[in-house]
């Protein structure tokens, strides 16, 4: 049993990168706005999206209508909400629907989640927005905003950077995305946890029907825009949605709270044997230390008091969330492309302010070090320095090994970090 569509909306925004996170943020946040102008068949915004590698989820939600359950996991108890959003979804591979539907003038916003692997040189994703706004382009079909969704600070301009380098070769293209493109950036968070049979079946008897693609997600959500809509969009601010000058600020503290908060739980909660977020913020030890950093991280903040307060509550109660399974080691994966934009930079204005080091950044960066040499660490690009640091004989060495690596500016703090490994060793023996 399927659920019948109540309503088709026309084709407005494509999307590149049919994953989990976009039917439960954009997608989401595009029900909500059409149901808030209680947008019917002729009206509202439909969603032709395309998957980025795999088209196992195009297939799935084509023989359902393009229609799916959100489950929320809050504190107490589960909710579950059809979205209607996706109007039709499609194989990525399928370049000749891919191009017609940027060449479709009532097609007014293209947005993409492709990981931050998606915008690097040779990757496939900028390529497929050239071709894209290429047929663009030769339909007449005007302007277009191109809103990048991914975890990647200043993606908008990173996104347009990668496609201006493909046009560059076509004088003409390039002069029309120059011209007539925005490249909007955004700061995206919401949790979205691997669904699981217990989901599939929680979703069964809450919404009354078998839906072989549900999404899980936690009741947070927040998006944060900051560009032009040259053909309009929707009214994502009916969600929750903030249109902004300037992403950076909201980029900046979630950085500093809410991911180098999941960084002290994951080291800290590994070492003291905890397995999800939850479980490690429970921990009166983890959580003491998790206030300490926060209060380190403070001073670099572009907000208020009061709106500092507000977002540290916000993410108490998140991480508290004991029906979120989120998994620590999951959380502990690449620490060192993860660490310098989370404790380094803050840890380097710090004493670029004449403050001492803290105490609690220094803690990260040591609980790091320690889960290095568990042999439970899953950091590709650290291989050759957890060799070292096994070799290594003593925790000044090691010190002065990890911040060679993250910090090579700051090789100074190796003693003070080597004392906070040693002490953490020490209560973790």
């Amino acid at each position: 049993m399927t659920p019948p569509r109540s309503a088709g909306h026309p084709v407005r925004v494509a999307h590149l990168g049919l994953g989990a996170f976009h039917r439960a943020h954009q997608a989401w946040y595009t029900q909500v706005a059409n149901d808030a102008e209680a947008a019917g068949p002729a009206d509202g915004w439909g969603i032709a999206a395309f998957t980025g590698r795999r088209p196992d989820a195009a297939r799935v939600l084509s023989a359902q209508d393009s229609v799916y359950s959100l489950l929320t996991h809050g504190p107490a108890a589960d909710e579950v909400a059809t979205v209607e959003a996706l109007s039709r979804v499609h194989d990525g591979a399928d370049t000749a629907a891919w191009t017609a539907t940027l060449a479709d003038p009532d097609v007014a916003v293209l947005t993409l989640t492709v990981t931050e692997a998606g915008y690097l040189p040779g990757a496939s994703a900028p390529a497929r927005i050239r071709d894209g706004l290429a047929a663009r382009q030769r339909a007449g079909a005007g302007g277009i905003a191109v809103v990048s969704c991914d975890n990647l600070a200043g993606n908008g301009r990173v996104l347009r950077d990668a496609v201006l380098a493909l046009t560059a070769g076509d004088a003409d293209l390039d002069a029309w995305v120059r011209e007539e493109v925005s490249f909007v950036s955004t700061m995206v968070d919401r949790i979205t946890p691997a669904t699981t049979e217990q989901d599939i079946a929680t979703v069964r008897r809450l919404a009354g029907w078998d839906d072989a693609a549900p999404v899980v997600a936690e009741p947070f959500s927040e998006w944060v825009l900051a560009g032009a809509f040259p053909a309009g969009r929707p009214p994502w601010e009916a969600a929750g949605a903030r249109f902004v000058d300037d992403v950076e600020p909201f980029e900046r503290r979630k950085l500093r709270l809410l991911n180098a908060g999941h960084s002290l739980l994951a080291y800290r909660g590994l070492l003291r044997g905890h397995r999800t977020v939850a479980e490690a913020a429970a921990d009166p030890v983890v959580a003491a230390e998790l206030e300490q950093l926060w209060a380190e991280q403070r001073p670099g903040l572009p907000f208020d008091d009061a709106a500092v307060a507000a977002a540290e509550d916000a993410l108490r109660e998140r991480f508290a969330n004991a029906r979120i399974e989120h998994r620590l080691a999951q959380v502990a994966t690449d620490g060192s492309q993860k660490l310098v934009p989370r404790i380094v930079d803050p840890l380097r204005e710090r004493l670029g302010a004449g403050l001492g080091p803290g105490e609690a950044q220094l803690g990260v960066l040591a609980a790091w070090t320690l889960h290095l040499l568990t042999g439970d660490a899953r950091n590709p690009h650290a291989e050759a320095l957890v060799a070292r640091l096994r070799d290594a004989r003593d925790p000044l060495s090691r010190a002065s090994l990890v911040l060679d690596v993250l910090a090579p500016d700051l090789a100074d703090l190796a003693r003070p970090l080597a004392e906070s490994t040693a002490s953490l060793q020490g209560a973790n023996a």
